[in-house]
């Protein structure tokens, strides 16, 4: 689980990446392909073409941190790229979901009480 503070915006990168790149190949893509500073304190998800691993790029400020989650069925839930360099900016709340691989777009409450008391 990742604990993101509260000033810490969670960017979602459309469309594909690739998996092979780590930190440096990431935070390039974050820099030259998404226009935005990779050493800025905020989250950046990158997803693979298969949608069944992500990858978290996060600078804590003192050096650039990786997270990455293989599903082992299902995929994650992502939106459609409109362009090349679009982001989604994701809650929180959202990130949680979509490393469970809950699709965070439309949850399902499950339960919900009928009457008060």
């Amino acid at each position: 689980m990742i604990v993101v503070p509260s000033n810490v915006r969670v960017h979602l990168a459309l469309g594909a990446a690739d998996m092979r790149k780590g930190l440096c190949g990431l935070s390039m893509l974050v820099q030259n392909v998404l226009c935005r500073d990779p050493f800025s304190g905020h989250m950046f998800v990158f997803r693979g073409k298969s949608a069944r691993y992500i990858k978290v790029l996060y600078w804590d400020g003192s050096g650039l941190c990786l997270f990455s989650k293989r599903l082992e069925r299902g995929r994650f839930a992502w939106p459609t790229a409109p362009e090349a360099g679009a982001t989604v900016t994701l809650s929180p709340a959202q990130l949680s979901m979509l490393i469970e691989g809950i699709d965070w777009r439309s949850p399902e409450r499950t339960w919900r009480p009928a009457i008060a008391g």
